[in-house]
């Protein structure tokens, strides 16, 4: 056999032969388009960045000065022929004397500061000066004296609140010109405002009753705080956490791990992905009408507002908790059942460890998203209520009204005085932290129980 050649054939010729290492046309379309696509995303990165930066610099520009507060410091005669008319130091006799009775110690008290620094003031009468404190100092000093009784006819010196009006003068929030048609101050204070803040007997300092403290009533608003209403939330919490972590995990091992696939089964998985998505308020309504109407327990108390949140939560902890548990590799089931274990005993030794990492973060980010919730507060009455007193005891702190930091912030950012608007935001501040705590907390928990397979 030979090779034969037709005479005058030739290899055939590529007319548009290309080289690997030369990117053709439809080579730099393709990675045009990516650098395109890449910018895109970095563009969108960018503007949530910006918008997430301006988000968090109006809170904390609009909310830093609602920790701050203005005192003034007097030195309070306690005139016995007041406060102890009978001389015989009887705390009865001495309780019998009202706030207004200590109104007129109080206003000369600040007279006499003013005097002190040689102001020349225009106000001849002392109770002229009193826009210009708080109207919670007469009941300061009142509970001092209750607490000490010892102290009447001496004199002492108080740290006492600034009207709120002062105090928004100092931060900018009230000028002379928003003061032209105020009955409760003029420009006449505004001077000895500033007197007094130059001599350093009025100081703007941190306040840490706001932290800690109570509501107040809307004329007083430089006292109002946070604390209670950051008990209840933790009272609340505690319901949330005792009931849909145990309640939840429990519902998903079943659903997952023991259940049988049929119609039922189908139609409970269809209903909780569906009340995952029901507004808040429905929640609300629901427990207004099952735990106060037809349970008839005691309204506003965070023992109510926990189980309307536990309902709200417990979708969101079966979703996370079921996918936690799909996430864990059939190879672990077939070995644990290989060598004997049993259906329990597979799902409680192995599978439910190696899926508490997701467990706890699901749980976790479910009580933070409960712990912002405000519109089922609203229909359990916990918005409209003043939280005044920390709870007594622990049974007191679950069934006594009392209110929520998203319920508290809701109920100052509808009031008209403008000190209230500042203390939301602050209160906003306060929120945000815990929500940042709780979540630094769910990627602790997660990096600490994960495990490799």
């Amino acid at each position: 056999m030979t090779d034969m050649t037709a005479s005058g054939a030739s290899a055939p010729v590529r007319k548009h032969a290309t080289s690997l290492l030369a990117q053709d046309a439809r080579t730099k379309r393709r990675n045009a388009a990516e650098t395109r696509f890449k910018i895109y995303g970095l563009i969108a990165v960018g503007i949530g960045l910006t918008f997430l930066a301006v988000l968090l610099s109006s809170i904390v520009y609009n909310g830093v000065r609602g920790f701050q507060q203005t005192f003034v410091t007097l030195e309070v005669e306690l005139l016995a022929a007041k406060l102890d008319k009978k001389g015989e130091r009887n705390i009865d006799d001495i309780k019998k004397v009202s706030t207004f009775g200590y109104a007129p110690l109080i206003d000369t008290a600040m007279q006499n500061a003013v005097a002190k620094i040689g102001y020349d003031s225009p106000f001849e009468k002392a109770k002229e000066y009193r826009p210009l404190l708080s109207a919670s100092v007469p009941a300061q000093v009142r509970n001092y004296v209750i607490a000490n009784p010892d102290m009447i006819g001496e004199t002492v010196e108080f740290r006492v609140l600034a009207a709120s009006r002062v105090d928004g003068y100092l931060k900018g929030r009230v000028t002379r010109d928003s003061i032209a048609r105020d009955k409760n101050i003029d420009a006449a204070h505004l001077d000895i405002t500033d007197a007094l803040h130059d001599e350093g007997v009025l100081k703007k300092t941190f306040n840490w009753d706001f932290v800690t403290g109570a509501d107040a009533s809307e004329s007083r608003a430089e006292q109002a705080g946070i604390g209670v209403s950051m008990i209840g939330s933790f009272f609340m919490m505690l319901v949330v956490l005792g009931l849909s972590l145990p309640i939840g995990v429990a519902a998903s091992i079943y659903l997952e791990e023991f259940a049988p696939q049929n119609r039922f089964t189908d139609l409970i998985e269809v209903n909780i992905s569906n009340l995952a998505a029901v507004p808040s308020i429905v929640f609300g309504i629901l427990g207004l009408a099952m735990f106060i109407q037809f349970a008839h327990l005691p309204q506003s108390a965070p023992l109510v507002g926990g189980l309307v949140l536990t309902l709200m939560t417990l979708p969101t902890i079966i979703i996370s908790t079921r996918a936690s548990l799909k996430a864990v590799p059939p190879s672990i089931r077939d070995a644990a059942l290989g060598v004997g274990a049993s259906k329990m005993q597979t799902v409680f030794h192995h599978v439910l460890p190696l899926a508490a990492p997701g467990i706890l973060t699901g749980t976790i980010i479910g009580l933070a998203q409960a712990l912002g919730e405000t519109a089922p507060l609203l229909l359990i009455g916990m918005v409209g209520f003043i939280a005044s007193n920390y709870p007594e005891g622990l049974v007191d702190g679950f069934v006594s009204p009392n209110s929520a930091m998203p319920a508290q912030i809701f109920e100052w950012a509808k009031r008209a005085d403008p000190a209230y608007y500042e203390r939301a935001w602050a209160g906003i501040i306060i929120l945000l932290l815990f929500l940042v705590t709780m979540n630094a907390i769910a990627i602790i928990l997660r990096r600490r129980f994960e495990r490799r397979w």
